[in-house]
């Protein structure tokens, strides 16, 4: 079958996209050109993801619907990925037994019998359709090695994290409003979260959302933070921090001058707050853009329109650090109803970077904030759930409610020596895990992250790991996690949406405390000292992620990417769809290893609710010891390569591709990079950037870098570079040249004299895509004919 919907003609009176900048950039964009690449992006997405079909929903998020950019929404139904029957399966089902013998007849009902039944017997497992409510986390350690695990063919099989509530509504305030109540006593003990027939609730808060939890506020939704009184931070709250900075001379990475030369952590003092209480902005020296030691208000006094509240205590509050670089969420462990100050609690360690103060924020889980259709509250103390219902009369009795509870649905664990080998996970859906944002984090490496080891599909210690064909959706934390040991782990042919956190985070170790809670009960030697080793293997390799769709993610926390890495090497990200995200799409946390391939890949609608970054984002402000160049030890990465993505930096708009705080061994190159102040950037310290035979559309400028040492120069040719100014930036000499740069006026008025090129006036938008069609294999090589 193939959809096809043709849209009216409105008058050619085009309107740009969401596109936040610069004013001067903005006027510089015509309306026509946007409206022409969003296209072309719809185009694009859809040859990257046939299974898609006329692929709806990166329809809408191009708003190619809109009166002044109208295109027709067309292309084949979606096709589902399908995966044969093993013969001689076990089968498991929602409806089934555990007394039976797991045949497709007599399907067992329990997944962890059902799999471990499967392993035993050496055959596959199968889901039927419906959904498995998991009691506890689904266990697969080294003796489940080889299993495959599958949903019936035709049939929806969905693994919840959730709880089924028996909820009976009786009216409890329906005069002005239409709040309900229904007692839960004996079901759960809280309510983290809600979703009504598989659509998220949002937990009664201030300012209210008014679209819901599931649609982004942008900037707003939020109290501006200056209009509070934050309690100033503690210094002496946890005690002295212990400085370690490594001078072992074989340890020196000589490629900069004066710029992240050494490895340097701090323990303990603020950074407790972490587990493990380590990072390197507790070190004694750090340093990069906006450096300083890490630290965070511990308190706020605010006169809420609806307090005092009556039980100000289970209030949290959602706190942006300062520049909008990530949120900070925290408990509250007193609160004076007189004064209207809450001392902050738990919390606190959701962002690697602090501030002595907070910037927007809001609050939530307070009965008076119950005030506007589709938020709930649970009332612990009574076990009573209230639901402000989003329509006239009762909440449906038919209709499911759903609370998250269980955090991780499938814990996949080995060890170096022992691992998991060979799983494959395919044809299933993920839903309702509870969230982690209140749950541990640790900074995993000297970026601006911090990140928290649980995720929905979780993996530690394993080896060829395969997870196709599978949808993540509604999960209130990360959606999959490889932490630590993993060796060629692949994600394809999946889609992630309505993620909480991360849709997929790579993280591996370094030994840097004796212990660590993702290896509990392992004590680890030489720390801090060995934190810059990364020879022992503790981190993931090779990596895989290809042929996925990613949309709206960090719902809840705003420092999350569809893909990020840290302490990892030679992943590939290839050939994805990536859009609406509130952080940079793809992060790379440091330089540990290198050797990774970021390919073919469309990413927009980034940063929509934060500032600075883009599609893109790096840092390598930590020196480490790996092997991955050479084979042999060396503080020396190997080169990254970003080819023939399709990246728009529309709402930052910074950079495309931000290489920041000391990014080295980068290539860059055939890509069409859309926006941002300037194609290309490395600062503090950063070099070996090589930005060439790129199509930059409507950027500031060409390029922004620092000073290099000499055999470790920045590069700058053969682009293509439409700039909205014209100062081309940088002068690299005789490293930048043979590119062709375009202008309004048709020439460039100051700064480097020798930019390296050859100007021209701005040219038309049919010439800039078809320079952007060839980079992304999107012109048809005509046949000659003789």
């Amino acid at each position: 079958m193939h959809i096809t919907v043709i849209l009216s003609l409105f008058p050619a009176v085009l309107a740009k996209w969401p596109l936040r900048g610069r004013q001067e950039h903005l006027e510089g964009v015509p309306a026509s050109f946007d409206c022409a690449m969003r296209k072309l992006a719809y185009a694009y997405g859809k040859q990257l993801l046939p299974r898609m079909g006329a692929y709806e929903d990166l329809y809408y998020a191009l708003d190619l619907n809109s009166p002044d950019c109208k295109e027709t929404l067309d292309g084949p139904m979606p096709l589902p990925t399908q995966f044969e029957v093993p013969r001689h399966a076990i089968h498991v089902s929602p409806l089934g037994s555990d007394t039976g013998d797991g045949s497709e007849a007599q399907p067992l009902r329990s997944l962890q019998k059902a799999a471990d039944t499967a392993a035993a017997l050496g055959r596959a497992l199968v889901l039927r359709g419906g959904t498995h409510f998991l009691e506890e986390t689904l266990y697969l350690g080294p003796e489940h090695s080889g299993l495959v695990v599958t949903g019936y063919p035709g049939e929806k099989a969905e693994v919840s994290g959730g709880k089924k509530l028996k909820a009976i509504w009786k009216p409890y305030n329906t005069t002005g409003a239409n709040i309900w109540v229904a007692d839960i006593s004996g079901q759960v003990d809280d309510v983290p979260g809600l979703q009504i027939n598989g659509v998220r609730a949002t937990r009664a808060r201030y300012p209210n959302m008014p679209h819901g939890l599931e649609a982004s506020c942008g900037y707003g939704c939020m109290i501006d933070g200056g209009k509070g009184k934050w309690t100033p931070p503690d210094f002496d709250k946890f005690g002295k921090v212990k400085y370690h900075t490594d001078h072992t001379p074989e340890h020196y990475r000589n490629t900069t001058h004066g710029w992240f030369n050494e490895y340097m952590v701090g323990v303990d003092g603020l950074c407790s707050v972490y587990d493990p209480p380590v990072s390197y902005w507790c070190s004694e020296h750090p340093s990069g853009g906006g450096a300083f030691a890490f630290r965070t208000p511990t308190g706020l006094t605010y006169d809420f329109p609806n307090g005092p509240y009556e039980h100000g205590e289970d209030a949290r509050l959602f706190v942006w650090r300062p520049g909008r670089w990530a949120n900070w969420m925290f408990d509250i462990a007193n609160y004076d109803a007189a004064t209207g100050n809450f001392t902050f609690g738990r919390g606190g360690n959701q962002g690697a970077r602090g501030e002595n103060s907070g910037s927007d924020f809001f609050i939530e889980n307070v009965m008076e904030e119950l005030d506007h259709p589709g938020e709930f509250f649970f009332d612990k103390r009574t076990s009573k759930l209230y639901l402000y219902h989003n329509g006239t009369g009762a909440p449906p009795a038919d209709a499911t409610y759903i609370t998250p509870q269980k955090q991780v649905l499938v814990n996949m664990t080995g060890s170096q020596w022992n691992p998991v080998k060979n799983m494959k996970i395919q044809g299933i859906k993920f839903s309702a895990a509870a969230p982690t944002y209140m749950e541990p984090h640790g900074v995993p490496s000297a970026g601006d992250w911090a990140l928290d080891r649980y995720s929905a599909v979780f993996l530690q210690g394993t080896e060829g790991t395969l997870i196709d064909g599978c949808q993540f959706q509604r999960l209130d934390g990360n959606a999959v996690m490889v932490s630590g040991y993993n060796r060629d782990v692949t994600i394809q042919n999946s889609d992630f949406a309505y993620i909480g956190g991360n849709a997929v985070a790579a993280w591996g170790y370094t030994n840097e405390t004796t212990s660590d809670p993702g290896r509990p009960g392992v004590k680890l030697a030489n720390v801090p000292a060995a934190g810059v080793d990364g020879t022992d293997g503790e981190h993931p390799r090779r990596t895989t992620v290809q042929n996925c769709s990613a949309r709206e993610i960090g719902l809840y926390e705003k420092q999350s990417s569809f893909f990020i890495q840290a302490k990892t090497a030679e992943s590939r990200v290839l050939s994805n769809v990536f859009f609406n995200g509130p952080r940079a799409g793809i992060n790379t946390n440091d330089g540990f290893g290198g050797g990774d391939e970021i390919a073919y890949n469309l990413v927009f609608s980034t940063c929509r609710e934060s500032g600075d970054h883009g599609p893109f984002n790096s840092w390598d402000r930590q020196p480490y010891l790996t092997t991955v160049r050479t084979g042999e030890p060396s503080m020396i990465m190997q080169w990254r390569e970003i080819h023939h993505n399709f990246l728009i930096d529309n709402y930052s708009p910074q950079e495309d591709v931000d290489n920041d705080d000391g990014s080295c061994y980068y290539k860059t190159h055939d890509n069409f990079l859309v926006y941002g102040g300037q194609a290309m950037k490395n600062d503090f310290g950063g070099h070996d950037n090589h930005h060439y035979n790129n199509v930059d559309a409507y950027v500031g400028g060409a390029l922004g870098t620092c000073e290099t040492l000499a055999g470790h120069e920045d590069y700058f040719y053969g682009n293509y570079v439409v700039m909205t100014g014209e100062t081309v930036g940088t002068c690299l000499g005789d490293r930048m040249h043979d590119n062709r740069y375009f202008t309004p006026s048709g020439a460039i008025s100051s700064g480097c004299s020798g930019f390296g090129g050859k100007v021209a006036k701005t040219p038309s938008d049919d010439d800039i895509l078809m320079e952007a069609k060839k980079k992304l294999g999107m012109v048809q090589q005509e046949a000659l004919v003789i």
